[in-house]
């Protein structure tokens, strides 16, 4: 199986203020291309060759092929990353997914609070993701590459926050990048998806 960048579900420039269009091409045809380019190198003629990038996420990391695993795993999380935001975010989200927001964070106000606490204490590279633990909500941070599927996690939403995906925009100002996605572009409607599919998969 050879791997494909995936096309942003929106223009490069669709995201802005919050992000500029020199962020989204950089981050998507620079570093996400990046991620693909060498992912179907490194599996060429491997046993990995015909997995899914799930697949390939979870068997790399069991065997420590650090170097696939790093690439799949960062293809896997970009493409989750350019659903998480939309154009057309900000609004709070109604129904199960704002019934457990409320349920597990008190309050949309008490959610963005917590994502935002994780995400700026992320030391270094890395994400904060919305996950669904063992069917609660919860918000967890990962390092690197890594992701929350390796935790037996279902992730609703993520943010990365890696200097390169904000540096251009905001310097060191991680904070301020937080805070602009969580006001309006947040893609709630992909975050309810994925809360009523890890739901009815339990």
């Amino acid at each position: 199986m050879t791997f494909e960048l995936p096309k942003l579900p929106y223009r490069a420039d669709a995201l802005e203020p919050f992000l500029s269009k020199q962020t989204l091409e950089t981050h998507h045809g620079k570093h996400h291309r990046g991620y693909i380019d060498k992912l179907n190198k490194l599996i060429d003629g491997t046993e990995y060759q015909d997995l899914s990038l799930h697949e390939i996420v979870v068997a790399a990391k069991e065997k420590g092929d650090t170097g696939i695993f790093n690439n799949a795993a960062q293809s896997l999380n970009h493409g989750f990353l350019w659903e998480s935001m939309s154009p057309d975010g900000g609004v709070a989200p109604v129904g199960p997914l704002g019934d457990a927001i409320d349920a597990a964070f008190g309050s949309i106000e008490g959610f963005k609070d917590a994502f935002k606490t994780k995400a700026v204490s992320q030391f270094g590279s890395g994400w904060v993701w919305l996950v669904v633990d063992a069917g609660r909500l919860a918000i967890v941070q990962t390092g690197n590459a890594d992701t929350p599927i390796q935790r037996g996690l279902q992730p609703i939403l993520t943010l990365d926050v890696w200097e390169h995906a904000y540096y251009l925009d905001y310097k060191n100002d991680r904070g301020g990048y937080v805070d602009s996605f969580l006001s309006d572009r947040v893609n709630w409607a992909f975050a309810a998806q994925n809360y009523e599919s890890a739901k009815a998969a339990a």
